[in-house]
């Protein structure tokens, strides 16, 4: 009788301490919810990996026992987990709430390059021709931007069919937290051009984005001769050419950027691959969901383990959803662990596509919705 009121009293005891846990539970995710509001309303990161790391181990360190303090870290990553998925449910809401339409002809747009460039041209094809425009140096100025509200949304370049994606836009997308609201296909057709006059025995020297150089390369192979120079990108560099007005220098730009400034074209359509194709994503600071919206892309990183990148690609099958991409980039202070970009065909406001979402969510140790948006046909 003894030993059975003893652990009655230890019973009493645990669930003293339950019920102060549950009350300091609900406390702390008011205050989650409180935060994710903040972050909504201010476009910043959920996931801050470098806070939680610095929180977990100033608490390891009051533990001496080696086993107990196991059971601890997984208590705080645990509850950690519960909070980021509280935050992104809330922000979604927050974001789906104050979602806008875009109109074409009333706000600025901004892309990075010079007028005559792809990005320029893509930009003109999914706003229109009467859309106010603004021309950034960098892609890292164009992000920052819309970060000000200097201009509402802006073009970028992610992915060409002949070299691949490009990295920098996947990384400064997940940074800033921006949302993609579509995309646009452009037909990339390259042009060796020069100042009028100019023979190819005269040149010395190619200007261009190094993705100009690298989708015409079998080209370029056959004229070792020249110095190969990255410039900015391929109109900045038929600007370049023109200032300097030199017939020992060219350039690799469009048909376009050879009749805004000026110059001859000495061989047309110079890429390798005749169906090269630069796909377009435009960017925002809030998500806007429409029932036509046929594409999301999501980013989310996994527990470094066997079957884990398995155990959510499953999921689009599953829910009979075509999945058309996945990236992967390493975590900067990660060795060997990566974010994986996924692209997937749903619509945010089916129940299919919400519990495939859900389902990898689940699973990740850091998710982030990134957009849904209607897809091109040309882009797929």
């Amino acid at each position: 009788m003894i030993i059975l009121r003893e652990l009655e009293d230890l019973r009493g005891q645990i669930n003293e301490i339950d019920e102060a846990l549950v009350n300091l539970f609900k406390k702390r995710m008011t205050t989650v919810s409180k935060v994710a509001e903040y972050k909504a309303k201010n476009s910043m990161e959920i996931f801050d990996g470098t806070r939680e790391d610095q929180i977990i181990n100033k608490h390891l360190q009051s533990i001496e026992n080696e086993s107990l303090k196991l059971s601890l870290k997984e208590f705080l990553q645990a509850m950690m987990t519960i909070s980021r998925r509280s935050q992104e449910k809330i922000i979604s809401e927050v974001l789906q709430g104050n979602k806008v339409e875009h109109n074409n002809t009333c706000c600025k747009v901004g892309f990075q390059g010079v007028k005559a460039s792809f990005s320029h041209q893509a930009l003109l094809e999914y706003f229109g021709t009467e859309t106010e425009t603004r021309c950034f140096s960098t892609f890292r100025e164009v992000f920052d931007a819309v970060d000000r509200g200097d201009i509402k949304y802006a073009v970028l370049p992610i992915e060409n069919s002949s070299t691949g994606s490009i990295a920098e836009i996947y990384d400064l997308l997940r940074k800033y937290g921006f949302y993609i609201i579509g995309e646009k296909c452009i037909k990339v057709n390259h042009n060796l051009m020069a100042v009028k006059g100019t023979d190819l025995s005269d040149i010395k020297e190619v200007y261009s984005h190094e993705q100009g150089f690298l989708q015409c390369k079998d080209f370029f192979d056959n004229h070792r001769e020249w110095t190969l120079i990255p410039y900015f990108n391929t109109a900045k560099s038929a600007l370049y050419i023109s200032r300097e007005n030199l017939k020992s220098k060219a350039c690799v730009a469009s048909k376009k950027a050879a009749e805004v400034y000026g110059l001859d074209i000495l061989k047309e359509n110079i890429n390798y691959n005749s169906n090269n194709y630069t796909r377009f994503i435009i960017i925002g600071r809030h998500m806007e969901p429409k029932e036509e919206c046929d594409k999301l892309t999501i980013v989310a990183s996994l527990p470094h383990k066997v079957g884990a990148l398995y155990g959510i690609l499953k999921y689009f099958a599953e829910n009979n959803s075509n999945m058309m991409k996945i990236e992967s980039r390493p975590i900067a202070d990660k060795s060997w662990e990566y974010f994986f970009y996924i692209d997937f065909q749903g619509n945010i406001l089916e129940d299919r596509t919400k519990r495939i979402v859900e389902e990898i969510k689940e699973k990740s140790l850091y998710f982030k919705l990134l957009g849904n948006y209607k897809g091109e046909v040309n882009c797929i």
